[in-house]
């Protein structure tokens, strides 16, 4: 069984939202959760690994599409 997959739709806003948004979805999200965060902010690139390391959380992907960005991040199980 697949871990659950939130998605995280913060395309328009811009940072720290998408960050800020993310870090409340981890933190409520039991181990093993992965999040799907989809951004257009390019602040977004540097903001969300580095949220990503200091939280312990793991960044799976990263893919950018048209302008917007997708980034899967996991809480560790």
């Amino acid at each position: 069984m697949s871990a659950p997959e939130i998605l995280l739709d913060a395309r328009g806003h811009r940072c720290p939202v998408p960050t800020l948004r993310l870090r409340r979805a981890l933190e409520n999200a039991p181990a093993g959760t992965r999040v799907r965060l989809r951004a257009d902010d390019p602040m977004a690139r540097i903001d969300v690994p580095h949220f990503a390391a200091n939280g312990g959380f793991i960044v799976l992907e990263v893919t950018e599409e048209a302008g917007v960005l997708d980034f899967v991040v996991a809480k560790p199980a």
